[in-house]
């Protein structure tokens, strides 16, 4: 009973009722049941009912003794976890699934989702990329996300720092999924918190892990097909050579989703993911328009109205450790590639007489340079 030797098929499973998806849950959890192993004993008894009877005996031939399924009482608390939570648990066999995650090999049977449950049934894109993204790939990321979601396109990524958290900001207002490597109710990163609120309010989450999950290093590769997996193609905006974001193009190659890069300077480790992409046959992207000349418009363009975010604003004066923390998110934005000093501040959302005097200190001290024009660099 191994889960990594049974081939995933899809068995033609009727909508679930309450009571079902109960049954399917508590399957899904019992220890050694995996996706591929819910689906094929699906397939073999008919009903997850059943295939919980059967269960112990199935687990016994494999050589496992004293099996046990999950517990009655895990599954009460987790369904009781998400009601408290206002989420809704879909199945693969409901119409609010979303229709090309279904068709992947390995396509979760239960998703629990907060917020607007019809986005799933959008057309999607996803957009991911780096955590540190430099100020031109956070400026990237915003634009293509507001105009794909303009467009009609729902926005589909996985709230981390940098890329993720720009591209679900920009697409609030039309729409944006965020997939979640723990539960849905955790959120990561911590600081995404605010975001997190507003994308339950006016956009979707959705993640295939219990309630309460804490997520883990080994949860995100598992995250990123369930991103790719229910877009129609991934739009990497910056990746260092491994990373999660190339992990996520990967799945959408094997899934036989698009894949589309935008190209960076070659001396910007966080571009050097992207240059690869498009090296062995990426679509290489310089805005939106390239995105859907490659993917086609979507069928609808209909679009919610969740509203934006309110405006940033700037303390007038910071504490020395908000201004360490100027200092990373100054040094995070700028690469090798130069980039204009007034566009940097803009980026920050931060008054320029409180950037100017730390960019003179990182000048000095060697971090950064000037360069005529305005512009500065990383060095």
């Amino acid at each position: 009973m191994t889960e990594d030797n049974i081939s995933s098929t899809h068995p033609q499973l009727p909508p679930t009722t309450e009571e079902h998806r109960y049954s399917w849950l508590r399957l899904l959890r019992s220890r050694r049941v995996g996706v591929s192993t819910f689906y094929k004993l699906m397939a073999e008894h008919g009903c997850a009912e059943r295939a919980l009877e059967a269960l112990p005996s199935v687990a016994q031939a494999a050589g496992v003794d004293n099996y046990s399924v999950c517990p009655a009482g895990v599954i009460e608390s987790e369904m009781a976890a998400g009601r408290k939570a206002g989420a809704r648990l879909v199945a693969i066999s409901d119409e609010d699934y979303p229709q090309p995650l279904k068709d992947i090999a390995d396509a979760p049977p239960l998703l629990w989702t907060l917020g607007d449950v019809t986005l799933a049934t959008r057309p999607a894109l996803a957009l991911v990329g780096a955590r540190n993204a430099s100020s031109l790939g956070t400026r990237m990321a915003r634009g293509l996300a507001r105009e794909l979601g303009e467009a009609g396109f729902v926005v589909a990524s996985g709230l981390a720092r940098g890329v993720d958290t720009a591209a679900h900001a920009a697409s609030l207002k039309t729409g944006t999924i965020a997939v979640f490597g723990g539960g849905v109710d955790v959120i990561y990163p911590a600081d995404n918190r605010e975001l997190a609120r507003k994308i339950a309010d006016n956009g979707l989450i959705v993640s295939e892990q219990p309630m309460g999950t804490v997520p883990q290093a080994r949860h995100f590769p598992a995250r990123n097909r369930i991103i790719s997996g229910m877009s129609q193609a991934v739009v990497v905006v910056e990746a260092a050579a491994r990373s999660g974001s190339l992990i996520t193009a990967r799945e959408a190659l094997d899934q036989g989703r698009e894949v589309l890069a935008v190209p960076g300077h070659p001396f910007d480790a966080r571009a050097s993911g992207c240059n690869m992409l498009i090296r062995d046959g990426a679509t290489l992207v310089r805005g939106a328009k390239d995105v859907i000349e490659m993917v086609g418009a979507p069928r609808t363009s209909d679009l919610t109205g969740p509203s934006d975010m309110p405006p940033q604003t700037s303390p007038s004066q910071r504490s020395l450790r908000d201004t360490s923390d100027l200092h990373m998110q100054i040094l995070s934005r700028l690469g090798p590639a130069p980039l204009a000093e007034d566009q940097l501040i803009r980026d920050l959302s931060a008054p320029a007489n409180r950037v100017t005097p730390v960019l003179i200190d990182l000048e000095l001290d060697g971090r950064i340079q000037r360069q005529a024009g305005g512009l500065l660099s990383k060095i």
